[in-house]
């Protein structure tokens, strides 16, 4: 193999009086075939001998120009360098060979990726001077720069012209430009190839027959390589079809020939983000090199810090939050997410600060409802100022008048203030919104129970269990009303059962249950549903003991 013979030459060479800069020419010889086959093929293993190749030829000739802007090309898709560094390697090429074209050549397409495009202009001319009749590159990248410059700058008529007369002298040079026609030839067979797996595989797209566009895009990926195309299209295909888990080792395959592909990067974190929740490490890996892509990218940052809510990393996702933040300062989605994280790690006061900017700014009445609701949590549960969490369910209900959750909150509040009559109307607002939530009615109804509207509570509870079949309380508190309210003992223990039956390890209901039994003088079974509600509740407690120990000593006296 390539690299077999080269370790052979090497040894030869060494026993030859230390050849070196015949050496450095045997690797530029292997680099240069490395290269050819990774833009032809696109493979990662030809991209890493090239770059391996050219850096050996240096360490033996560093005055071996072509290495110098050959290695930047591949070092910046490789993402290993940026275009800082990638200018300054074109430069030193430059400066070793000042009459080379295609270091001013590489060099000006760095410079224009910068948007330097004076620069740029100027090393392609030069590049035209030196090689006028091998200059078809020098002015085809003339007008691609032309272009690119028109697009970020006001056009003018001096730029169309020039444009026009460099695409026209540049298709007449390539009948002098050997090197370009050389490359032209040998990509024929390989880009008829890719043509022709690519338009069968749109065509069993655009037929809706995904089945067979996946086979001829898997046949390509074999055949001419390219996996970063054939299999990125694939996983398209799988996402439309909602197999995850295979579009996500389809876009893997393809990052692995280009591992810097950003739009593969951003779409295995969202599938990674959305459907792999137990594999988080992979989808942050993602982001990390999108990072060092685009570093100023604010919402990156605001992903990651995501990802580590999920892993309850929550000093992590603090502080990416605070990157997010330091790019764009004042993004109030940022503020609300770092709020968010800033609760979690319990540091109350500085969540309420970012709370209150995220209101102020009010990108979206919809959004800024809920996150008033989030502060209203905090105002209400930690530092217990009712006051301050009405005003702001208040003001989060002005926002969205649809925004049942936050009558919700409301009603909970005024039950725990015991304003029966706020709580009953908030209760009552909060189903005219959506009749659909169980919790809902079922809150409602102890309302009602606590102000003696017995009926009323009777019919909010039927409506809680019809809305949810399976919610619990509802059962367990339609069997309170029926046992201590209208003392029908016989429907009380059949829904106190019913309560059980959906949730075996209810305290309330083992409770409320060993009570009838009790009043039906059944002590035996009572003092079983005591003794189980008893120690259930050592588990999860949801009533104080000593009322449970009470209620089964009470047994005894009897």
């Amino acid at each position: 193999m390539l690299e077999e013979k080269i370790e052979n030459d090497f040894e030869f060479k060494l026993e030859s009086n230390f050849d070196l800069a015949s050496m450095a020419q045997d690797y530029m010889e292997f680099a240069r075939k490395y290269h050819e086959q990774y833009l032809i093929k696109g493979k990662r293993s030809d991209l890493d001998n090239a770059v391996d190749n050219y850096i050996d030829a240096i360490k033996f000739n560093p005055n071996i120009a072509e290495a110098y802007y050959r290695l930047a090309t591949l070092l910046w898709d490789k993402g290993e360098i940026n275009l800082n560094s990638a200018i300054e390697q074109c430069k030193s090429a430059i400066n070793i060979s000042p009459e080379n074209p295609n270091a001013r050549i590489y060099a000006a397409c760095f410079l224009e990726m910068a948007k330097n495009y004076d620069e740029a202009e100027k090393e392609l001319k030069v590049a035209i001077k030196l090689e006028p009749f091998k200059s078809a590159r020098s002015r085809l990248s003339l007008v691609s720069l032309y272009l690119d410059k028109m697009q970020e700058q006001k056009i003018n008529a001096k730029d169309i012209y020039q444009s026009l007369y460099y695409l026209f002298s540049g298709s007449l040079s390539l009948a002098f430009d050997y090197p370009s026609l050389r490359m032209i030839y040998k990509n024929i067979s390989k880009n008829f190839s890719l043509i022709f797996y690519d338009t069968l595989g749109r065509f069993w797209e655009n037929t809706k027959n995904y089945a067979m566009a996946v086979k001829a895009y898997d046949k390509a990926a074999h055949k001419i390589g390219r996996d970063e195309i054939f299999y990125k299209k694939i996983g398209d295909l799988s996402v439309k079809e909602d197999s995850v888990a295979t579009a996500r080792e389809c876009y893997l395959k393809a990052l692995e020939n280009n591992p810097n592909d950003k739009e593969l990067l951003k779409k295995v974190a969202a599938i990674t983000k959305e459907h792999f929740e137990d594999d988080i490490n992979t989808a942050l890996d993602c982001y990390t090199k999108l990072l060092a892509l685009e570093a100023d990218n604010a919402n990156i940052y605001y992903e990651i810090g995501h990802l580590y809510l999920k892993k309850e990393d929550f000093i992590n996702s603090i502080n990416a939050f605070k990157l997010a933040l330091e790019k764009d300062e004042s993004n109030p989605f940022y503020h609300n997410a770092l709020a968010y994280a800033l609760v979690k790690a319990e540091q109350y006061d500085e969540a309420c600060a970012h709370y209150k900017y995220a209101i102020e700014k009010n990108p979206d009445s919809e959004w800024t409802s809920i996150v008033c609701q989030a502060l209203a949590a905090l105002y209400h549960r930690i530092y217990d100022d009712i006051d301050s969490a009405v005003d702001m369910l208040e003001r989060s209900i002005l926002l969205d008048r649809k925004n049942d959750e936050a009558f919700v909150e409301l009603g909970d509040i005024y039950m725990e203030t015991e304003d029966l009559d706020s709580a009953i109307k908030s209760y009552c607002e909060a189903i005219k919104l959506c009749s659909t939530k169980a919790s809902t009615f079922n809150k409602c109804a102890m309302a009602l129970w606590q102000k003696d509207y017995t009926e009323e509570a009777i019919i909010a509870c039927n409506k809680a269990i019809n809305a949810d079949c399976e919610y619990f309380a509802a059962y367990n508190n339609l069997g309170v009303i029926y046992l201590d309210g209208i003392r029908n003992l016989k429907e009380a223990k059949k829904l106190f059962k019913e309560a059980i039956s959906i949730k075996r390890d209810y305290v309330m209901a083992h409770f409320n249950l060993g009570r009838v039994y009790k009043e039906q003088g059944e002590f035996v079974e009572a003092a079983k549903c005591f003794q189980t509600a008893l120690e259930l509740n050592e588990i999860e407690p949801e009533l104080d003991s000593l009322e449970i120990r009470n209620k089964l000593y009470s047994l005894f006296d009897v």
